[in-house]
């Protein structure tokens, strides 16, 4: 893919989608589209969810969650939320893309405000548009499911640190939940509730392990929730390296795997929407074999000097 964002450079987008293989000119243009964005505004994860992740497709509504990635392992239980006239639903754990967007919003704006209250509304409407979501018909009502599930859900992250297990105590992602509502004055969807607080033990751990990624980058591949996973997961791990480290295709299947029992099938699974998430990342030096996927140092998506400024 590096070779990729060098064509474009050199050449420009369409002469660059002639000399790839057909199969890479889709990644031509989201790498040049990329490339074209100018300052990019600052995205912020927990560095747990650079190293798990949530499931990509549907479980069953009891199913409880859980992934194994290097050195933490991430538990998420469904939960329950009251229902008007007293009753209530069980809700599943959160999956997709869509979740992955609110999630990445609400731990945003949590540290650029320095606060675990977020503000919704029009400014959680407002950046999901710019994200490619729009806030109506079905793609509304995915939204709305995704946050009754964040809302209703309990996360656990255990760490493992030189054989001692640290333990992120059991949370909620937020308090109160996220509420939404059908019907605006012009006639939108609209998020009703002003704020939504993040639960406290989760606050702190991203506080405390915030990781740095580019807000267009996701733009990019906001419906792709596997390239979403990789682009933060490679985000956390390039910058951090003195030396290149190949990650066996055995590692890979464990941490991104979920659903595929089989590793020689999530192999072939997982290189397109590697290149997906290398075409949002000019900056990353990652070489595909037969054997591993080796990460060699690379710059982060964002300066430091940006995200400590912010």
């Amino acid at each position: 893919m590096a070779e990729i964002h060098q064509l474009i450079i050199k050449h420009g987008r369409d002469e660059a989608k002639r000399l790839v293989s057909v199969e890479d000119r889709q990644y031509v243009d989201i790498a040049a589209r990329m490339l074209a964005e100018e300052n990019p505004a600052l995205g912020i994860t927990y560095s747990g969810f650079c190293l798990t992740a949530l499931p990509h497709k549907r479980l069953e509504d009891d199913a409880v969650w859980r992934r194994q990635g290097h050195k933490v392992r991430l538990i998420i239980e469904p939960g329950r939320l009251p229902l008007p006239g007293g009753e209530d639903k069980l809700f599943g754990v959160p999956f997709g893309s869509r979740a992955r967007l609110m999630l990445l919003y609400l731990q945003t704006r949590a540290i650029q405000t320095s606060c675990p209250e977020v503000e919704l509304g029009r400014s959680m409407r407002e950046w999901m548009s710019r994200m490619g979501v729009p806030i109506g018909g079905k793609s509304y009502r995915d939204i709305k499911e995704q946050a009754n599930r964040i809302s209703a859900c309990n996360l656990t992250f255990v760490w493992d640190d030189d054989g001692r297990k640290a333990k992120f105590a059991k949370d909620s992602i937020v308090k109160g939940g996220i509420q939404l509502y059908e019907a605006d004055d012009d006639n939108q969807p609209r998020l009703w509730v002003d704020t939504v607080r993040l639960g406290d033990n989760f606050y702190k751990a991203l506080t405390d392990h915030p990781v740095p990624i580019a807000e267009p980058a996701l733009r990019h591949i906001s419906n792709q929730s596997m390239a979403i996973d990789i682009y933060i997961w490679l985000a956390y791990r390039l910058h951090s390296l003195d030396k290149p480290a190949p990650v066996t295709w055995a590692a890979l299947h464990g941490q991104f795997g979920a659903g595929y029992d089989r590793i020689r099938k999530f192999k072939e699974r997982f290189i397109e929407p590697l290149k997906a998430a290398l075409a949002v990342y000019p900056e990353a030096d990652v070489e595909i074999t037969d054997e591993a996927v080796i990460l060699k140092p690379s710059a982060p998506p964002i300066p430091e000097k940006q995200f400590l400024i912010r």
